[in-house]
């Protein structure tokens, strides 16, 4: 199924509407991930000198147009409806179609956001979105071993820990090791025919 980005995606939730960027976003986002910067920080990529420009931040727009558009990702920020704060993003990335039927979450939060329950919400709502409405059958997260407070909501969220993934990604500049969670459609684990 093909979205139209011109048909305003959008996910809504008890406390949030879940959509993708857009270029009036600017300033919210550049402000609360400036405030959030020491807590963000350990947990992510390196960011470029120009990671709070508005030039970058125009060209993650396009891109959230365009893997929107083509379903190769769905980039989208957590809007508070009770105040419309941007409280966040959440991803689903790395979309596969063919046999693997998968994609990669990725989510961050601002600070003062964090630990009331905004990103279990957002993660609900986007993981029922790929299998009901994207028809995935897997979808995929990894984080850091001691981010104890993203392995606990994942875990929360119907993920299950799958192992370690050695020198997998660069976070905060170098090489980290990450642990793997997913969560299925149809999930057998745990199950055995053994009697």
């Amino acid at each position: 199924m093909m979205l139209s980005f011109r048909r305003k995606f959008r996910i809504e939730t008890e406390r949030l509407t879940l959509r993708p960027p857009l270029h009036s976003d600017f300033n919210a986002w550049c402000a609360v991930r400036q405030e959030s910067r020491d807590y963000l920080t350990p947990w992510e990529p390196s960011w470029s000198e120009d990671h709070l420009s508005r030039k970058a931040f125009t060209n993650r727009v396009y891109w959230a147009q365009r893997s929107v558009t083509g379903e190769t990702a769905i980039p989208l920020f957590l809007i508070r409806r009770a105040d419309n704060a941007l409280i966040g993003a959440i991803t689903l990335d790395n979309i596969r179609r063919g046999p693997a039927q998968a994609g990669t979450l990725g989510y961050w939060t601002g600070q003062r956001y964090a630990r009331q329950g905004y990103m279990a919400e957002a993660i609900t709502a986007v993981t029922h979105h790929a299998f009901e409405r994207l028809g995935l059958s897997r979808m995929e997260a990894a984080c850091l071993p001691e981010n104890t407070a993203s392995r606990g909501l994942l875990e929360r969220s119907g993920f299950k820990y799958e192992g370690v993934a050695q020198s997998y990604l660069q976070i905060n500049g170098r090489w980290r090791t990450h642990v793997l969670y997913s969560c299925l459609r149809l999930d057998r684990r745990g199950r055995t025919d053994a009697g």
